[in-house]
């Protein structure tokens, strides 16, 4: 019996579902399954997700009883909405006179659009006041008379004022309806954006309450004690009590999972990850060590879900390629496995035999430029996954790696058409395939302003060698394949922290109001198991929206990872003069704890003061963080206090935009606390004091300043 206490992640996808165990400790990975998903099984995915730990199990040696931690992605939220088979929502709106109003336009969210000619099944009922036990009542058997399943109450203003809206769910109570409030599901002004959020929400609830109840009674039937954890569409999990409340977070989880893995697997501190499958490539933005979030649009319109910013271009290993005129046109966004092909690749050399190019419409209506090859053994499909491996850059052992000689086969035919050689045709298809990825990844370089000295290209999914080598070889940028990367979406999961995300209105926040939403943010996390001792929060105040964010993220236990190698000093200075883009000579130690080092230069201007640009690096040799020009300073978490408000007095920016702190980071402990989020000075302070003060006295604390322009 294997003695391993492991992390188990399952990615449950439209086609399969993946599980992966991972070692708790060395976060190595110790198995990986895949079965079918179990969409018509009587127990629809929950089947799947029980088959699939099973084989895991079985597969490693371990016993129920060893799974540290259980966590599954899900599409099925996603698909529910794409498909429209959701629940009917009953809306109750609150309100008298001009409030009355507003409410009753909520009706007309039952216009919205699930898919081609299907609408949000919505019925509407009034309640004037949300006191009145009997008009509540009344309105829910009004509801309930129209087909609902599942109840919304929502009044303006109740972000400030959440009373009514909780009077009418506990005078609805003895119907036995799914229930939610409209204040529940975000904290943030807007009664139209905020119902719209909560009506999905409510939509897809009963679905997904019959789903987790199925999962949870059979991993508990299985002998799991582990508590199940869901994936979030932010890149974090939570607990399966929150997806009960807010299922709407694990909408657009399945792309969370990916970027989650190469977060916290490839220990991706900036850079741009694409996870690649057959048929389309999802691209999100890794920024200073954090996924790059943003509210979600849901069925057209936006929303108040903090979501991945994920962009989706349909160009995948199996993209097939598009000729006219004697030149290849285009790539996509039709793959082999939607026109039911085979990769030409993949054939044997006898089957290849006689090959000669036609061109099909692989769907009805698609264009009839789609390159085929009809050979002895029948018709295949020259994709993007036959150019990368006739062009070497499949690397051995890869999940899409086929003989070269195979794929220079499949690739020739289509080459004498072109009149050229097979090298050059291959690189073409290439070309033509990463063309759009480009344009995308080129615009969230510049959304997000990346660095693009030190921003790399990760590739995930099986699909990633068709895509990432190629545009890094082409764009300059450095690029690379993550490892195990066809399975990086469960490992991802396997791997998520628990996260929390925190939003409230505060108009000219004070720093005990700041405060309180930091410690709500830490309490939610908490709740849902994560350990105290690890939680990490980032605080932000924008004080164009008045908006306060706090977000949570800790693990379910602190992890004490015993990994056996570490990178000497040797190492890390090399990562940081790579990065730096300078000789390792000129390159300084200027400071550090025992899991960071800071590293600096100084860079001279004619005219103008010199920089100092620094780079954090963490033990295993990974930059962490790099900032081009800093100030760094070395005290305890006694003296932090004093050195703290020095520092912050000489480094705050005063102007026309008003006042600016710098943007603060603290290397304590294992970890770096983020304050950059804060621009007001005692905020800023008072945020910093809070990560001190579980702190030993004379534990080495180290502040890294950025002025504000």
């Amino acid at each position: 019996m294997n003695t391993h206490r492991i992390r188990v992640g399952i990615d449950v996808g439209g086609t399969f579902t993946d599980a992966v165990a991972v070692d708790a400790t060395t976060l190595e990975l110790l198995g990986q399954v895949k079965v079918p998903t179990s969409h018509h099984h009587e127990d629809g995915v929950a089947h799947g997700i029980v088959e699939a730990l099973d084989r895991l199990l079985e597969q490693t040696g371990c016993a129920p009883a060893d799974v540290a931690f259980l966590a599954h992605g899900t599409t099925q939220a996603t698909n529910a909405l794409l498909e429209g088979d959701v629940a009917t929502v009953g809306l109750i709106g609150i309100g008298t006179g001009p409030a009355a109003v507003l409410t009753r336009r909520l009706a007309a969210l039952g216009k919205l659009e699930l898919a081609p000619g299907k609408r949000l099944p919505l019925a509407y009922a009034h309640v004037a006041d949300p006191q009145d036990t009997a008009a509540v009542r009344s309105a829910v058997e009004e509801l309930k008379g129209e087909g609902t399943q599942v109840l919304v109450a929502s009044q303006p203003f109740s972000v400030d004022r959440p009373e009514g809206e909780q009077a009418v769910l506990d005078a609805a109570r003895p119907y036995g309806l799914p229930m939610t409030a409209a204040h529940e599901i975000t904290s943030l002004y807007g009664l139209h954006k905020r119902t719209r959020t909560a009506v999905v929400n409510a939509a897809i609830l009963p679905r997904m309450l019959a789903t987790a109840d199925l999962v949870d009674a059979s991993i508990t039937k299985a002998g799991v004690t582990a508590p199940l954890m869901v994936m979030r569409c932010d890149g974090g999990v939570m607990a399966l009590g929150e997806m009960r409340r807010r299922p709407l977070l694990t909408v657009l989880s399945g792309p969370a999972a990916g970027v989650a893995g190469a977060l916290m697997q490839e220990r991706v501190s900036e850079g741009v990850f694409l996870e690649t499958g057959g048929t389309s490539t999802d691209i999100s933005v890794v920024r200073r060590g954090k996924v790059a979030v943003r509210h979600a649009t849901i069925l057209g319109k936006t929303s108040y879900l903090s979501a991945l910013d994920v962009r989706t271009v349909g160009v995948g290993g199996g993209s097939m390629v598009r000729i006219g005129e004697g030149r290849v046109t285009g790539v996509g966004p039709r793959s082999a496995h939607i026109a039911g092909l085979p990769y030409a690749c993949f054939a044997s050399a006898d089957q290849l035999r006689d090959a000669r190019v036609d061109t099909v419409r692989p769907m009805d209506g698609d264009p009839a430029d789609y390159a085929v090859l009809d050979a002895a053994g029948g018709r295949f499909a020259v994709t993007m996954t036959c150019a990368a491996n006739a062009l070497g850059r499949v690397p051995e052992g890869d999940f899409a790696r086929c003989d070269p000689e195979s794929a220079r086969a499949a690739i020739a035919p289509l080459a004498a058409v072109l009149g050229t050689d097979v090298a050059t045709a291959a690189a073409r298809i290439l070309d033509a395939g990463i063309d759009r990825v480009k344009t995308v990844v080129d615009a969230m370089i510049r959304d997000y302003r990346l660095d693009k000295d030190t921003a790399i290209l990760v590739g995930g999914g099986g699909g990633a060698a068709s895509v990432t080598p190629h545009l890094a070889e082409t764009s300059g940028m450095e690029g690379r394949i993550a490892r195990h990367n066809e399975v990086i979406s469960p490992i991802g999961v396997a791997l998520a922290l628990v996260r929390e995300q925190i939003e409230r209105i505060v108009p000219g926040a004070t720093q005990e109001q700041i405060l309180a939403v930091r410690a709500e943010a830490e309490r939610a996390v908490v709740a849902q198991g994560a350990a105290a001792e690890g939680v990490e929060v980032e605080v932000t105040v924008d004080p164009q929206t008045n908006t306060v964010r706090a977000v949570a993220t800790g693990a379910t236990e602190l992890r004490t990872q015993d990994r056996s190698h570490r990178a000497d000093d040797t190492e890390r200075l090399r990562a940081a003069a790579a990065s730096l883009k300078t000789d390792p000579a000129a390159v300084h130690v200027l400071a550090g704890t025992a899991a960071h080092t800071v590293y600096g230069t100084e860079t001279r201007r004619r005219l103008r003061p010199a920089r100092r640009p620094i780079r954090i690096v963490d033990v295993d040799g990974v930059v962490r963080h790099h900032a081009a020009d800093a100030r760094v300073e070395t005290t305890t978490a006694a003296g932090a206090p004093e050195v703290l408000a020095r520092l912050v007095g000489e480094s705050t920016s005063y102007g026309d935009g008003g006042v600016r702190a710098p943007a603060l980071r603290l290397l304590l402990g294992s970890r770096i606390a983020d304050l950059s989020g804060v621009l007001d000075p005692q905020p800023l302070l008072a945020l910093a004091h809070s990560e001190l003060r579980t702190r030993a006295a004379d534990e080495p604390v180290v502040a890294v300043l950025e002025v504000r322009s």
